[in-house]
């Protein structure tokens, strides 16, 4: 179990790797994890594993340690951050078609993935006037922040992604030559699917950030950052900012978009009911079981326990 004194451990982490049987390996998986006192969720799909975890040095080691036994998963990429509280209410390990969705069942970013970029060379790659910079995350995590300069596909999934290149592939890469296109995304994962579509598509200079943006905030300082904003993660901190601290926003428990303090501010804003971005979209019936979940998730806290009813929004 986690001590309370102590600040937790936060890891994502994926890899791609060829996994024939996943659901062979989720339950031993699941056993450790609960064994260790490890909450949050893990993906498991033949492509590969993917999933934000927390717990204490200790049971994060021990779960790595096991996830790196599996077929191409001694090298798994893992970023690590540090919580005050735990960040999640269970444990969830699940098998999938994918592990990170888009749609695509023929890319295969174990061969065609882009060219890596590390966080100390990424200034000077996206500084370039003729590099073509995507953010390819949702519309919700590029409102709170992104890199300077960035294109927006404004998509509400990533399955989205690749429709809406090619679409645009013309008005971004301009017909008849063919710029280097840099992409990025929270952790990586995305981005090897993405780089591995374009590069189907015909595109060949093609790089992405390693690491994603959380190891650019990791690893370059404040004050040599082309980061404007926040990074919007998929656990309880809800944002980050440089050098992975905790961050200014707040979820909202309706629709689990990030929130401001002008969006908390707001007339449509109930905290744990609605807020700016959904209160439309859902009925008063909607949001008075909204209203019951909160009020549930206020009395689990006050007890000391976790309201289970209320995962947070999965990877």
């Amino acid at each position: 179990m986690t001590d309370p004194i102590r600040p937790v451990t936060v890891a994502a982490l994926y890899k791609f790797a060829r996994l024939t049987d996943p659901a062979a390996l989720r339950e031993p998986i699941r056993a450790l994890c609960r064994a260790q006192g490890i909450k949050g969720t893990l993906l498991l799909a033949r492509e590969g594993l993917n999933g934000t975890v927390a717990g204490s040095d200790h049971a994060i080691a021990a779960l790595l340690g096991h996830l790196r036994t599996l077929p191409g998963c001694a090298d798994i990429d893992v970023k690590y951050a540090q919580a005050e509280a735990m960040p999640f209410y269970r444990i969830k390990v699940r098998v999938k078609a994918e592990i990170v969705t888009m749609g695509q069942p023929d890319i295969d970013p174990l061969q065609s993935a882009g060219h890596y970029v590390e966080p100390a060379d990424w200034n000077a790659l996206i500084s370039d006037p003729d590099v073509v910079l995507i953010d390819t995350r949702n519309d919700y995590e590029v409102a709170i922040g992104t890199f300077a300069g960035a294109t927006d596909p404004q998509t509400t999934s990533f399955r989205d992604f690749p429709a809406w290149f090619r679409e645009q592939r013309e008005r971004l890469l301009g017909e008849g030559r063919q710029p280097r296109v840099a992409m990025f995304c929270t952790g990586g994962i995305r981005c090897e699917k993405s780089t591995a579509f374009l590069k189907s598509q015909g595109v060949d200079e093609v790089f992405h950030l390693r690491g994603g943006i959380l190891k650019y905030l990791e690893q370059v300082p404040a004050e040599q950052s082309l980061w404007q904003g926040e990074c919007f993660v998929f656990d309880e901190r809800v944002s980050v900012g440089h050098g992975l601290t905790p961050g200014s926003y707040e979820l909202c428990r309706a629709c689990r978009r990030p929130l401001s303090a002008d969006d908390r501010a707001s007339p449509l804003y109930e905290e744990g009911a609605s807020c700016p971005a959904c209160h439309d979209s859902r009925d008063e019936a909607q949001r008075a079981r909204y209203r019951e979940r909160h009020r549930q998730e206020q009395l689990a806290a006050q007890r000391g326990s976790a309201h289970i009813g209320a995962p947070p929004k999965e990877i």
